[in-house]
């Protein structure tokens, strides 16, 4: 797949490389701000049970 990718850009390799670069920060600028924030209620992260015995005193 990345192999594809770099093949279709255009360019040299300098030029290759920062449009590659760009690119991954926008996926990750989309995973952040999109992605992550709609999937989150939906992982079961949260759902944390703590109950009040056992465990270090002080």
């Amino acid at each position: 797949m990345y192999g594809w990718i770099w093949r279709h850009l255009p360019g040299n390799v300098g030029v290759r490389a920062l449009i590659s670069l760009v690119l991954v920060l926008a996926v990750v600028y989309a995973l952040f701000q999109y992605v992550f924030p709609w999937a989150e209620p939906l992982l079961p992260f949260n759902d944390v049970t703590v109950d009040g015995e056992g465990g270090a005193r002080q």
